[in-house]
């Protein structure tokens, strides 16, 4: 019992003689607010800019992986590459290359991979959309009806193709939001018709990309696109625009004409599971270089862009943090020096102290204590601070931000450790001091 009782009293003096410490502390560095608050300052640019840091790279790593996994991590995309010229046609005026994926292309790899989920062949068509006295740019689509199976887009109003649709080739289309904004304006573009080429064909549909970014970022690909001529896309089924657009596209120019034959721009092909992709890649690959000669496609694994995309955010985010760091280390180096010269300027308080019977871990503990009252104080206006720069970032710079719980932790737990072992020396320092010399020092 009377252990018990003798152990709880020295954890209450333990607790006072702490109290009593950090008082002191807080009376020592409210003595000198001037020198105090400049040496925080170090802390606190340090600690901000960690944390902004750590939050741009953040920031910029989630939405790259966003942008790639919109393209569907189970997904293979297979595009059309216009081959390197194998040799100058000289002396002919006119002649026709053709090049790039094929229905029977699409066709061979439903047959070749049977356990594929979608196959989506596509074709895409630089053309002029017209409504009234309105004439628009437009990339026409032409796809099947389960394209919305792989694309990242996402139904407003109607429906999207249909089976019938592409079996008795229709002329539907279905069409993005930007795009019915240009050509309609107020009106609801459902059951309207537009022109393409010498067609109409009636709206069955309105879609939006379902990127899931920011608005403002949505705002800026929509700029993006008015700058580039296009308007928007026009969704119709693949046998329409098979029957309607021909494959050949000229090129007209002062050496004479020229003509290229394409029939399909993209093959999308999406597998089960992740498990299967590289796999499917390789057949894929395999069973399209003996369906052609030339090198006219090429395949593209959003999975392996995925994790590039994670390894180089990953060093991105090192290198930013490592930076940011450096200031870190500079206020530490700020606090040593600020706390040397107060040892120096204190030496007679030491000699007292030491005198009057306290020990070196008093001193230690002292010294220690003030040094972590600047990096504690430092460390939480720096969270504060470094909380509100990546906002403005994302505000003012469009750049997407995010500040996570790890990222607090670790620019606050590095600030105490840089104050705690920038600190250390000037403690032990005082510590050692000659209680005599300290006594005659003026």
């Amino acid at each position: 019992m009377e252990e018990s009782t003798e152990i709880a009293s020295i954890k209450i003096m333990n607790i006072y003689a702490l109290k009593g410490t950090v008082k002191l502390g807080l009376k020592s560095l409210w003595m000198h607010r001037l020198r105090s608050t400049l040496t925080i300052l170090g802390v606190v640019f340090g600690v901000s800019s960690v944390i902004a840091m750590l939050a741009i790279g953040a920031g910029a790593s989630k939405e790259a992986q966003a942008a790639i996994a919109r393209l569907g991590s189970t997904n293979l995309i297979i595009e059309t590459v216009k081959p390197p010229e194998q040799q100058e046609l000289s002396g002919e005026t006119q002649f026709v290359t053709a090049y790039g994926l094929t229905y029977a292309d699409a066709e061979s790899i439903r047959n070749t991979l049977p356990y594929v989920e979608v196959t989506v062949p596509v074709r895409e068509i630089p053309s002029e959309a017209r409504y009234l006295t309105h004439q628009v740019a437009v990339k026409v689509i032409g796809t099947v009806p389960w394209y919305t199976e792989i694309a990242p887009i996402h139904l407003v109003a109607g429906r999207f193709l249909s089976s019938t649709d592409e079996y008795r080739e229709l002329t539907t289309c279905v069409i993005d939001e930007q795009l019915g904004q240009r050509l309609f304006g107020f009106e609801d573009p459902i059951g309207m018709h537009v022109r393409i080429s010498e067609s109409f064909y009636r709206v069955v549909g309105i879609v939006s990309a379902g990127s899931g970014v920011a608005e403002d970022k949505k705002n800026s690909a929509e700029d993006s696109a008015s700058r580039s001529g296009v308007a928007g896309n026009i969704y119709i089924p693949l046998s329409a625009a098979r029957s309607r657009f021909s494959d050949m596209v000229g090129n007209f120019g002062t050496s004479g004409r020229s003509f290229e034959k394409v029939e399909l721009h993209k093959i999308i092909v999406k597998v089960p599971s992740n498990d299967e992709v590289l796999p499917t890649h390789q057949v894929l690959d395999t069973l399209l270089k003996r369906l052609h000669e030339k090198q006219d496609f090429r395949i593209i694994v959003p999975l392996e862009l995925l994790r590039e995309a994670e390894r180089t955010t990953r060093i991105f985010s090192i290198v930013l943090g490592s930076i940011a760091a450096i200031s870190l280390l500079v206020g530490g180096i700020g606090i040593m020096n600020i706390m040397l010269a107060t040892v120096s300027e204190r030496t007679r308080e030491i000699g007292i102290r030491r005198a009057l019977g306290a020990r070196k871990t008093d001193i230690i503990t002292q010294f220690l204590a003030e040094t972590l009252l600047l990096t504690f104080l430092g460390g939480i206006i720096g969270i504060c601070l470094g909380s509100f720069i990546p906002f403005f970032v994302t505000k003012f710079a469009n750049m997407a931000t995010v500040i996570t719980g790890a990222s607090l932790m670790l620019a606050f737990g590095i600030s105490g450790i840089i104050g705690l072992t920038f600190g250390l020396y000037p403690a032990w320092h005082a510590a050692n001091m000659n209680p005599i010399e300290s006594l005659r020092h003026e």
